[in-house]
């Protein structure tokens, strides 16, 4: 059993994406649709594809840090404002299994590293479409949708 979409949204996606200065339902909804395609909200947060809700990489969360944060000192303190003080110097990528907020930030950063034209939030094949882009290149676009109505779309989430 994962996280209830609505709340998922309200209480991690929504105060994250604010923290970071995006005031974006589209965002909102497709980093939703992306922790349902990649982890059915938190049903498995830790296996062969990644790390936490949106299934990260090691290698990819590293490469966030060394080319994308790395250039903007400012953002990177704001990410790292959100990381435990100790458990992030011991063990970064376990962050992104048990620190929900640290996750949807760095895989929000994944996606706006790209340059990414955000679809609006009922545009569930092109959320599929950067989905695909940003976290499963040989991902089907038919998987995303099928997670959006199995995940999130039998919820009422909160706009």
């Amino acid at each position: 059993m994962g996280i209830a979409a609505r709340e998922l949204s309200l209480y991690v996606i929504r105060p994250t994406l604010l923290y970071l200065g995006q005031n974006n339902p589209d965002a909102e909804a497709l980093l939703l649709g992306i922790a349902a395609s990649q982890s059915s909200l938190g049903s498995a947060l830790h296996d062969r594809r990644g790390h936490g809700l949106y299934c990260i990489r090691e290698p990819r969360h590293a490469a966030l840090w060394e080319e994308y944060l790395a250039h903007d000192p400012d953002l990177a303190s704001l990410v790292r404002g959100l990381a435990s003080q100790h458990a992030f110097l011991r063990s970064p990528h376990l962050e992104l299994t048990v620190n929900l907020r640290y996750a949807t930030a760095i895989a929000w950063l994944l996606i706006e590293q790209q340059k990414i034209a955000i679809p609006a939030a009922d545009d569930l094949l092109g959320m599929a479409r950067i989905w695909r882009q940003a976290f499963e290149p040989h991902g089907r676009l038919r998987d995303f949708a099928q997670a959006w109505r199995t995940c999130v779309s039998p919820f009422n989430l909160v706009t």
